[in-house]
């Protein structure tokens, strides 16, 4: 019998695009959904919009909805669904800021269950922030270190 998986419930976006798993996270109102949005109109596919349920197997973190399957938020058009995978391993996490974040940072990582993923910040609501997440997913970043 195998020990049981650790679980954690956390307010997200889960897509996955090329596919990788993204976590979006933020404030609320800080433009998750929006960002989805963008990435589902690019070719992402929904995994969830709002409550996501993360589960440790083994080294992975896997994404799943925790209810309402397929809804997403269009703030001021209300909540709609679409298709939607049922879960998603992560390999990046966003997050969604309100205001610029530091010009040159350093490399982040996000720790969620003893798991540790990469870690971006960007102003979500930013026209680029599609281009600049697909920059992060497939340039190699020039390192300008001694």
């Amino acid at each position: 019998m195998s020990a049981p998986s650790a679980q954690a419930t956390v307010q997200a976006v889960c897509v996955r695009w090329f596919g990788r798993g993204l976590l979006l996270r933020g404030t609320p109102g800080s433009g998750k959904s929006d960002l989805a949005l963008r990435l589902i109109e690019a070719g992402a596919d929904l995994v969830a919009d709002d409550l996501l349920r993360l589960e440790r197997r083994g080294a992975q973190l896997v994404a799943r909805p925790v209810a309402l399957e397929g809804a997403i938020e269009a703030r001021g058009q209300g909540l709609f669904r679409l298709p939607a995978l049922p879960e998603q391993v992560l390999d990046l996490v966003i997050e969604c800021l309100e205001r610029p974040g530091p010009r040159l940072p350093e490399p982040q990582r996000a720790e969620f269950l003893g798991v540790a993923l990469p870690q971006i910040a960007l102003l979500a609501r930013d026209p680029s922030a599609v281009a600049r997440i697909r920059l992060v997913l497939f340039a190699r970043p020039l390192g300008l270190g001694p």
